[in-house]
This record gives structure tokens, sequence and C-alpha cells, in this order.
């Protein structure tokens, strides 16, 4: 999954085996470019902070998960597809969990890792056949995003192989969503109406009816009498 040829692969490889060891934020650059075999002025060219190495691993992950993505079988929800997209993100993540237990407790708010964050969020809703365009679908992504991170803290001490706790808490929370999910459905449809409504009816000036409306006399009329 991680190219370990290429100068960006070692990196991201070398700051996860750091992570696994101490405290995310006790590693600095200097120690990844080191433990990646590169001077620091080379990892500089392919990244400029901490978060967007973990933003170039998540990708990693996003490519890994979409590669398994299939089309919906017939019958089965969104909910259920979205399901299986996101435990196989977390059997993605398995073997850097101690890593990524080390980047979550660091509480970092990198923009770069962030941006990511709520990118992986958008492909997953895409992977399970969930349009993310516009409004509507801003909502749906922040819904996610919010399932996401709680089942996330589950996922970080799960230490059944099978994910059982994991799995229980992500069908519980999808479930809570789904339901929160059609109330914001039938909130933004009914708004869309109304401005379709108030879109669609006529115009009138602040002064009164229109000059062409029934029953008026234009000023050029009124001239020419």
């Amino acid at each position: 999954m991680i190219d370990t040829i290429s100068p960006q692969g070692r990196v991201i490889a070398a700051a996860l085996h750091l992570a696994a060891e101490r405290p995310w934020g006790d590693v600095a650059l200097l120690d990844i470019a080191q433990s990646a075999g590169i001077s620091l002025a080379e990892m500089r060219t392919h990244f400029a902070s901490k978060g967007e190495i973990v933003a170039a691993f998540a990708r990693a992950i996003d490519d890994a998960v979409l590669a398994k993505a299939s089309t919906r079988p017939v019958g089965q929800s969104a909910r259920d597809t979205l399901f299986e997209v996101i435990m196989n993100r977390f059997d993605a993540l398995t073997p850097h969990r101690k890593a990524m237990k080390s980047i979550y407790h660091s509480r970092s708010a990198d923009p770069a890792f962030i941006r990511s964050f709520l990118s992986s969020q958008s492909w997953m809703l895409n992977a399970a056949g969930v349009s993310t365009d516009g409004i509507e679908g801003g909502l749906k992504v922040a819904g996610v995003a919010s399932v996401y991170l709680s089942v996330f803290t589950t996922w970080l001490d799960d230490d059944d192989p099978g994910l059982a706790r994991t799995m229980a808490a992500l069908d519980r929370r999808l479930r809570r969503g789904e339901r929160t999910m059609a109330s914001i459905e039938e909130i933004t449809s009914a708004m869309k109406r109304m401005a379709s409504i108030f879109s669609t009816s006529p115009r009138t000036s602040d002064n009164g009816p229109s000059a062409s409306a029934p029953g008026t006399v234009n000023e050029a009329e009124r001239t020419a009498t």
C-alpha cells in the first residue's frame, strides 16, 4: 500500500514507524527525514509539515479502500454499503494502529490533515454510492465524519481480531445517523420547494403593479392622451 521505494513513501513509512514508538508530538521533521534516509531539504520538496505526511498516508488508505469498492448490490441500502466501506478502511489501518493512536492523541489541527480527513469522508460516501454534491452533500460529509471519529476511538482500543466492538459501534452510529439525515433531507427538500415557488412567482415593483399588468396605463399612453 505504501511505496517504500519512492522518497515520499519512505517518509510516510518512517513517520508511521516513529509515531508507533513515541508520542507524535515528540517526533520532529528532522527525525522523520533521518529515519527515511533523506535530507531535510529533500523531504521539504515533498512535504511541508507532519500534517501533510499524515494526509498523504490517508490518501494511500483512500486508494486501498476505493480499490475494494464495487457496485452496490441490488437491494442493498446505502447504509449497509457504507458500513462495508468504513470497515474496509479500519482493516487497512489495522497494521498501523499504534501509530494512529499516537497521532490521534496528539490532537493535531494541521489544516492539510483536516482537509484530507474531510476528503476521505467524501470519498467513502461516494464509494457507497452516496452523492456529496451541494449543501445536502456537505451535510452528509459532516455527518459521516462525526460517525467515523466516534467509531475510530472505539477501533483504537478494539483488540478483537474480528473487530466486534467496532462493528457494533459503527452499526449503531450509522443507524442513528441515517435517521438524522432523513430529517435533514426532508428539511432541505422543503426549503428547495419554497425557493422554487418564490423564484417562479410574479414580481412587482416597490411602487405597485408593473406597467404591463392588466388595468394599468403606462407613462407613454398617458403622455399621448
